[in-house]
């Protein structure tokens, strides 16, 4: 520091001289400093000699700031950084490696404070971000469909309604196990373990998007299990005895249920089809587009397919397996297709099987199974505003579903002696030998039709005259409907 202190020679008048002048040649204050002059800028440099090599170095000084030149920085300034690039020097530091550990410093200095930051956000805003790059569905170039049918509208409802009334605002590396274990404790003490159970896998999932972001240092659920919240689910077995089918042909006139999901309950035990598959269906001539229909379907948490009654087919081009999937209808299935055809032809053509109110799209995937559910309790337990015949549809054998209908056919197909491999068929289930998936590319089509007609003379036996109480509904229904119609449309 003594060497640079003997050896100024400039003033700061001279230094404005020179920058006023428009010289070219460096001005030297002594001791290595030197202000240079770069295109329209004025640059203080220290010069060194590199102690093993003797070869000269040019340092900038205040290389990271802006306004690091002249006048910015002025003459004092500049000797009071040279003298300290001049004690690094003689601490046996190169200077320039000391520059870039300050500057590598400093950037992981701004990498903190910036996680940090983003570590802050809201869980509202963590679940938006999730739902927009997770929920939303896509298909892959291998024709793969990823995300959520819904885009998330069925997780964002139960986040609405449970998490962020308490959550929303706070920060999600404050939101600690305890607090979601808390608020989980609170759907299960409602009773409703299943729920429980999907909005522990859906809080799961954000905290995983998030740790992989390294948006929080660790998931809190990590170590939490179904076992720990709603229990291990218990698949269900329930299949409907002959007896039952026979019983539920008797009690479905009087249970109050819409003629149109009298028809469905018939159609799944005739089809084998999943809910959604049934309630997404449309009219094979519909004028509506295919992606107007498929983006109406998956609104309603359904998928679209295309009943054909002139060709005796229901076709499904997407289905939960990721392949399409064509259903023969029996005569008994197609009966059931033509009163909901007929209830179509009363009003306006709409394209739906199953429309919604507004005529917009199909009904809501969860329809038929509350009307089920609904008819299906003790009183007591009945829900406000609905139907009063809570046990109108109770079994002998317990409560049943709309996918046991679904189970039961395949079991009605197995006592007919079809084979296991053409009820999967038949059922569009995922082959579980790979093998088979890949070389067996034959779908048994007319093996299929064959054990759906055994299944339809089968369920038209069993109804007997039963069914005809309730086709008689169905047709008094319609033929209400096609008068209220009538005396709506005249001037």
């Amino acid at each position: 520091m003594s060497r640079t202190a003997k050896t100024h020679r400039l003033t700061a008048l001279e230094v404005k001289k020179f920058a006023d002048s428009g010289v070219k040649t460096p001005l030297h204050d002594g001791g290595g400093l030197y202000l240079r002059r770069r295109n329209s800028a004025l640059l203080w440099s220290l010069r060194l000699t590199d102690p093993l090599t003797s070869a000269e170095q040019w340092h900038r000084l205040f290389p990271d700031d802006p306004q690091g030149g002249y006048p910015h920085k002025g003459l004092a300034e500049a000797r009071a950084e040279a003298r300290r690039l001049w004690s690094t020097r003689s601490n046996g530091v190169d200077p320039r490696v000391e520059r870039r550990r300050l500057a590598d410093a400093q950037r992981e200095a701004h990498s903190q404070a910036r996680l940090a930051a983003e570590r802050r956000i809201t869980l509202r805003a963590l679940f938006e971000r999730w739902a927009s790059i997770d929920l939303q569905p896509r298909v892959l170039a291998d024709g793969r469909r990823i995300g959520r049918k819904d885009g998330g509208t069925f997780t964002r409802g139960q986040f609405e309604r449970r998490v962020f009334p308490r959550f929303s605002e706070r920060a999600i590396e404050d939101v600690k196990r305890a607090d979601l274990i808390s608020l989980l404790d609170v759907v299960k003490a409602e009773g409703k373990l299943r729920t429980a159970n999907v909005l522990l896998t859906d809080l799961k999932q954000m905290f995983r998007f998030a740790l992989m972001r390294d948006l929080v240092p660790r998931n809190p659920l990590d170590t939490v299990s179904r076992r720990d919240v709603g229990g291990t689910p218990v698949e269900r077995d329930r299949v409907l005895t002959v007896p039952e089918i026979r019983q539920i042909a008797k009690l479905l006139p009087g249970s109050g249920l819409p003629p149109r999901f009298i028809a469905g309950v018939w159609l799944i035990l005739a089809t084998g089809a999943r809910v959604g598959e049934l309630l997404g269906a449309a009219w094979a001539d519909s004028a509506a587009s295919t992606d107007e229909l498929r983006a109406a379907a998956e609104r309603s948490g359904s998928k679209l397919g295309f009943v054909d009654l002139d060709r005796c087919t229901w076709y499904l081009p997407e289905t939960k397996n990721q392949r399409d999937h064509t259903i023969h209808l029996s005569a008994f299935a197609a009966s059931q297709f033509r009163c909901l055809l007929g209830q179509r032809e009363a009003g306006t053509a709409l394209p739906w099987v199953f429309p919604n109110a507004n005529g917009k799209g199909p009904i809501d995937v969860k329809s038929l199974g509350k009307q089920l559910s609904d008819r299906q309790r003790v009183p007591q337990r009945r829900l406000r505003g609905r139907t009063k015949a809570t046990s109108a549809l109770l079994l002998s054998g317990g409560r049943w579903t709309a996918h046991d209908l679904r189970r039961t056919s395949a079991t009605l197909m197995a006592s007919l002696g079809i084979s296991g491999d053409v009820i999967d068929e038949c059922l569009n289930h995922m082959i579980e030998s790979r093998m088979r998936r890949t070389y067996i590319r034959d779908r048994r089509a007319v093996d299929q039709a064959r054990a759906f007609d055994a299944l339809g003379k089968l369920l038209e036996s069993l109804l007997s005259g039963s069914d005809r109480s309730t086709r008689t509904q169905q047709r008094q229904h319609s033929a209400k409907k096609r008068a209220l119609n009538s005396a709506t449309l005249e001037p």
